[in-house]
Parts: structure tokens; C-alpha cells; sequence
């Protein structure tokens, strides 16, 4: 159990966790670890072919702890500091402070850090407990000569991941650690241990760096300050609910520390479930990029960080090539992203069925280059960065991938898996042919901006394709021939109407959500909840989604709030998609945010204890926009106007749906919730 803190930015505990998959993990989105872990990971170098394909395990020199055999332990605690993206072990004795930080660089992401200090009076020592091999199942390690008082270690993959793909090298240095640290008459003294990778000889040069930054003093206060940067733009702070407070930082950590720094240049290869720090043979889904990403994590690195959300969409745009000769091999036009991804984007998922029907995931991919577009109206990332030629091969595979029903006279899509895979080979999946339609009508909306061509099939598939929908019961069963009653293991037709925002009736919405909540495996995934909360929060049913909400909370472990996948702790570990799901519920639950063509339009709820919400720094056509939202008062404030095309859409049960923010004036008017300011500044 954690102790509570006055700070909620520092989850602590006098012990660790007796199950070594819930140790606090530091990342950056090139490196990733468990606080005293065997490995590290980094990113995009997987071993393996194609499903067998899986994160490669590099030996990790932060595997280091301490322990002391005469003096007398006052105080123990493990910190990890979520504000600076610092894991901590302090040892308080009667005669002096052993304090160990463990950080992966924020700023410069080739570095691991491992910082000592001994705080006397001397003379003093600590035993430390080193365990580093310098070997891997998956690399053929060698050493290579010392290189400015480190130890040098490099190899190769062993297998690609497939033929046309070059193996992966890793090159690390890093500075051997004592078996012990004495301190004589000093008062203090700090001892740096460093570990640079790169995949290249450049590591020399990181290695360098990071001896000039830790010589310079400023080793520790560049890694904060990067976190503050990050911090300053995307905050949620929750009022009146402590836990919820220190659920949401969590969450928002662990999700920014899976994405490259702010300013970096260089390849990014995706968000896998369990994160940076896990995915090795046959566990955590082996470090493979599912939908995860794109539906569950994704939207709530856009609402703040339009920057970090284009490596996403490159990681995508990346892989796309693979994803066409996926389409072909299954003898279909277009694209095929694979159900699980690593560096090339050829399907990787180790079980042939998941890979070849759940190709909801091309509309999960679609999703986010829409949603990018909604919030920037970035025309030239898909005019010249590769967009465009993503979303017409999704639209090209939908079209390909369709039958015609001469019965019913409309397209089908036959033999797929929905995101409910306790069903398989299942015709018109409900989310699956939603998506597809969503998909075709951005396309061909897209092509107008981009006066682009639009083939004549885009427009036909997306105006008869079957969404199924059951009149006499108004609900949208999951898929044809679905019975009511059957258990589906998670959220799939309760999509619809949110993240989808497929247009349906109140009662309809009501009726998918109360239906598919009673038949709904309550051993499911993390993520599920949060989308029957949303559901509830969206047709204005408070208590309902605060029922829903509180499930969620059963997958958060102490000390260090990583989440389980399922509720009993089994599945994946440090389940950023979980994570994502949760905060999807502040971000766009309590507030009601909704990212439409022309607007972004919020509807705000609070539900529980919950009696404030402040969300700063969302980033809306380039504007950043502070919200407050209590239960008698919403305020609305942003840094800059918006275009004179756009407006900021409030919405409220007693006014008109659409209230437009005009440009340079501040709009205030009184609603059953109480006054509603808006700031221009």
C-alpha cells in the first residue's frame, strides 16, 4: 500500500512492490526500464520474425541498488516523482543519507542516469548490489575497447523482423559501478553513473554529452526542466477528489514518457500497450503497436500536444508500404495496417485469425489522422508529408474489401473480428462498418481540400455500406445475427456514438449503453469502463457513470499506479491503454469535449466528489485554451483568437446547441449551471 503524501505528484512507499511487474518505469520514447530491471528496451529494435517478433532485451546498467550491514536504518522510502520523471531510493541511517535517483533523460533521450549520494558525516559506506551481464538472448553482444572511462558493448538482432528488413544494432557505453562507495571525511559526495544507446557509433557522442552535462551540473536540472516544459502545456488538476487527482497525473506521465521529447527530429516507432519498458518474448504483447495507440492513447496527446501526435501519425505513415503489401497479399486494393505493428508495418500477430479479421483497425487508423486534421487544419501534412496517401489507401481497401448484397442492397463486409474477440468471422461488425464509413466521407472530404480526384466507388460504399441497426428495439446490435444476451468481452457497439460520434438518437445511445453493460465480461479490459462512463456523462445520467467510473480504479496498482490490464492483475502490465481510457473519461467525460469538423465543442459533467476541474493547455488551430469547470461555473480562456472560419462551441441542456466564440469579444451569459465566462486575452 502507498503512503499518502502531500504532494500528489510523488507516489511513495517504504517498500517495493513483491511483484517486479509493478516497479515504477522511466522512459523517454527512445529508452525504456523498470526501476532495478534486468533490460531495457529500445525503441523500434525488435528480434524476431514476423510473429515471432518482440522487443529485444538489452542488458540495463541501472540494475544497481544499495544496502548498508552495521548502521541502524531510521527511515526507508521509494519515490517515484512524477513532476520530474525521477524514480528515488532514500536510506536514512542514525549517521548519514544514502539517496539513489534513477531517470531516463527527457531532453536527451539517449542517456540513462543513475545518481548516488552520500550525505555524512564520513566515514561512511553502502554495499551495492551491481547485477549486469553484459549478454542478451536477442542480440550477439561483444565488447569493444573503453571509451572515456566506459565500458563499450554492441551487437546485432538476430533475426529481422522480416527478410527485407536490415537487422537492428545496438551500441551502448556505460560507466561501471563499485561494489561498494565509501565516504571518508566529506560531508557529501555524488557519484554519476551514466548509460548512453544509440544504434550507431554516434553513441560515443551521447556518451560524451552526458559526461559534459553531469561535469557542467547540469545533468539533473536539464532532465527537469524538460519535464517542466511538458508539464507547463498539458495540465489536469481535480478538485475534491484526491485519488482521482493522482490517478490522472499518473496516467499522464506514464503516457508523455512514452513519447519522444518536444523538438525531436528523429524516428518514432509507436505506442505499444505495455509501454517502453515492456514487451519482451511472450509477455506484454511482445512490444507490439496495436489500436491501442491510435483509439485509446492518441486523443489525449492531441488535445495538448498537436507536436508529439504527428509522430504517431509518421509512425503510421512509416509503415504504410508494409501495410500495402498486406492489402495485396490478401488480394485486396489499398492499405492493410496490421492488427499488431513494430518497425515495418507487415502484420507481426503471432495468431493468424487476429491479423487477418480485425481490420477495424484501418478505421482506427484513419481516426487519428482525422482527429489531427479537426484540431489543426494542417493541410500541408497531408499535402506533402505522406497524410493523403494514407488515408486513400484506407479508403481504396474499404472499397476492395466490401461486397455487394443484392438481397439487401447495400455493401456488406464479411469474415471479421470486432474489438469484441469472443467473436470472430462475423458479418457487418457494427464498429467495423461505421468506421469504414467515417473513413470513406473524411476521405472524400479530404480530396475536396486537397483537390484531390474522388473515385466514383468512395462515394457509393460510404452512402450504401450497412451500419446494422435493429428499429423495433432501437439499439445497434454488434453485428448481424448478434443476440441480446450474448457476452462480449468489451467495449465495441458503445463506440459508436463516442469516440465515433456516429449520429443516433438519445434513446438509442441510451439503450446501446444499458444493453451491452449487462453482457459485458466484467473481467474485460481496463479501457472498457471508461467508455460506458463517457456514455453515461454524455446523456447526462450522473450516477450511472460514476457506477462505471469507480470500476476503473480496481485496475490501478500501489505504490506506483501502473495499471493492470484486467482487474485481478493479469494481461499486460504498465496498460498504457487503460491509462489512456481513464483520462479519455476526464478529457472528454467530465468535459464533454468533442473535436468536430469546424468546432470544439464541450458539454461539461462533473460526477462524485469531483467539484472542480481545470484542464490547461489544450491546443485548438494553433491557440492554446485554458477551461475551469465547477458545478455552478464554466470559464473558457484562451492565449490567442481563433480563426474567424472556426468558433468554440459551448453546449447546455437549456440554451442553443451551437454558442460561437466571436473573435476579440467576451461572451458571458447564465445557465442553469450557472454564468458562463469567456476570456479572450
Amino acid at each position: 500500500m502507498a503512503d499518502v503524501e502531500e504532494d500528489p505528484w510523488i507516489f511513495s512507499s517504504k517498500s517495493l512492490p513483491s511483484d517486479p511487474r509493478l516497479m515504477a518505469t522511466m522512459a523517454n520514447g527512445y529508452l525504456g526500464t523498470r526501476a532495478y530491471g534486468e533490460v531495457l528496451h529500445v525503441n523500434g529494435i525488435y528480434n524476431g520474425p514476423v510473429g515471432d517478433c518482440h522487443r529485444a532485451n538489452v542488458p540495463s546498467p541501472l540494475n544497481v541498488s544499495f544496502s548498508v550491514t552495521k548502521e541502524e536504518i531510521v527511515d526507508e522510502r521509494f519515490c517515484l516523482d512524477v513532476k520530474t520523471g525521477t524514480f528515488s531510493h532514500t536510506l536514512q541511517c542514525s549517521t548519514f543519507t544514502a539517496t539513489q535517483q534513477l531517470f531516463a533523460h527527457r531532453s536527451h533521450r539517449h542517456l540513462l542516469v543513475n545518481i548516488i549520494t552520500l550525505k555524512g558525516p564520513g566515514p561512511v559506506s553502502v554495499n551495492l548490489k551491481v547485477d549486469f551481464k553484459a549478454e542478451s538472448q536477442d542480440l550477439d553482444l561483444q565488447r569493444g575497447p573503453d571509451y572515456n572511462h566506459g565500458k563499450y558493448i554492441y551487437g546485432s538482432t538476430l533475426t529481422p523482423e522480416v527478410p527485407s528488413c536490415p537487422l537492428k544494432t545496438v551500441h551502448m557505453i556505460y560507466t561501471p559501478v563499485p561494489q561498494c562507495l565509501s565516504l571518508s571525511t566529506e560531508q557529501e559526495k555524488t557519484w554519476v553513473f551514466l548509460a548512453a544507446v544509440s544504434e550507431t557509433e554516434d553513441v560515443k557522442e551521447r556518451y560524451d554529452e552526458g559526461r559534459s552535462l553531469s561535469e557542467g551540473g547540469e545533468l539533473v536540472s536539464s532532465h527537469t526542466e524538460a519535464w517542466a516544459q511538458l508539464w507547463e502545456g498539458s495540465r489536469i488538476d481535480v478538485e475534491g477528489s484526491s485519488v482521482l487527482g493522482q490517478a490522472v497525473i499518473g496516467c499522464l506521465y506514464y503516457l508523455l514518457s512514452s513519447l519522444p521529447p518536444l523538438g525531436c527530429n528523429e524516428d518514432f516507432n509507436g505506442i505499444s500497450p505495455g509501454g517502453l519498458s515492456n514487451g519482451q518474448h511472450n509477455e506484454d504483447y511482445w512490444g507490439h503497436v496495436f489500436w491501442d495507440q491510435d483509439i485509446w492513447i492518441y486523443p489525449n496527446i492531441l488535445l495538448f500536444y498537436p507536436e508529439m501526435a504527428r509522430h504517431i501519425l509518421r509512425y503510421r505513415i512509416r509503415t504504410l508500404e508494409g501495410a500495402l503489401q498486406n492489402a495485396k497479399q490478401q488480394g485486396y486494393k489499398g492499405a492493410k495496417f496490421p492488427w499488431e505493428s513494430a518497425v515495418t508495418g507487415y502484420e507481426v500477430c503471432p495468431e493468424e485469425i487476429y491479423g487477418d479479421q480485425e481490420i477495424h483497425i484501418n478505421g482506427d487508423v484513419l481516426m487519428i489522422f482525422k482527429q489531427y486534421y479537426y484540431m489543426t487544419k494542417d493541410i500541408d501534412f497531408f499535402a506533402s508529408s505522406g497524410g493523403w496517401e494514407v488515408v486513400s489507401a484506407i479508403a481504396d481497401y474499404w472499397c476492395s474489401r466490401v461486397v455487394w448484397s443484392a438481397e439487401e442492397q447495400c455493401y456488406h463486409i464479411k469474415g471479421v473480428m470486432p474489438p469484441d474477440e469472443y467473436h470472430s468471422d462475423v458479418i457487418n461488425s457494427v464498429y467495423t462498418n461505421a468506421l469504414a464509413q467515417i473513413s470513406l466521407n473524411f476521405s472524400i472530404d479530404l480530396a475536396k481540400d486537397l483537390q484531390q480526384p474522388i473515385p466514383d466507388i468512395w462515394r457509393d460504399v460510404a452512402s450504401k455500406i450497412k451500419v446494422p441497426f435493429d428499429p423495433k428495439n432501437n439499439y445497434h446490435p454488434e453485428y448481424d445475427g448478434y443476440k441480446p444476451g450474448d457476452q462480449v468481452k468489451q467495449a465495441d457497439a458503445v463506440l459508436l456514438c463516442y469516440p465515433l460520434m456516429f449520429p443516433m438518437s438519445q434513446e438509442c445511445r441510451k439503450n446501446d449503453l444499458q444493453i451491452y453493460e449487462t453482457v459485458t465480461d466484467p473481467d474485460g479490459p481496463a479501457m472498457t469502463w471508461s467508455m460506458f462512463t463517457i456514455g453515461y456523462m454524455e446523456i447526462k445520467e450522473p450516477i450511472m457513470a460514476q457506477q462505471q467510473f469507480m470500476k476503473c480504479f480496481s485496475n490501478i496498482t500501489e505504490p506506483f499506479k501502473i495499471w493492470t490490464e484486467n482487474a485481478d492483475g493479469s494481461g499486460a502490465v504498465n496498460f498504457l491503454t487503460g491509462m489512456g481510457g481513464f483520462l479519455q473519461t476526464v478529457l472528454f467525460g467530465y468535459t464533454g469535449f468533442r473535436i468536430t469538423e469546424n468546432s470544439l465543442r464541450f458539454d461539461p459533467i462533473l460526477t462524485g466528489d469531483v467539484t472542480a476541474l481545470y484542464i490547461t493547455g489544450v491546443c485548438y488551430l494553433g491557440n492554446k485554451v485554458n477551461f475551469t469547470f465547477s458545478k455552478d461555473l464554466t470559464t473558457v480562456e484562451l492565449t490567442s483568437v481563433l480563426d474567424s472560419q472556426y468558433s468554440l462551441v459551448i453546449t447546455f441542456d437549456d440554451l442553443t446547441p451551437c454558442i460561437p466564440l466571436y473573435i476579440g469579444k467576451p461572451v458571458s451569459f447564465t445557465t442553469k449551471a450557472g454564468r458562463v465566462q469567456m476570456k479572450i486575452s
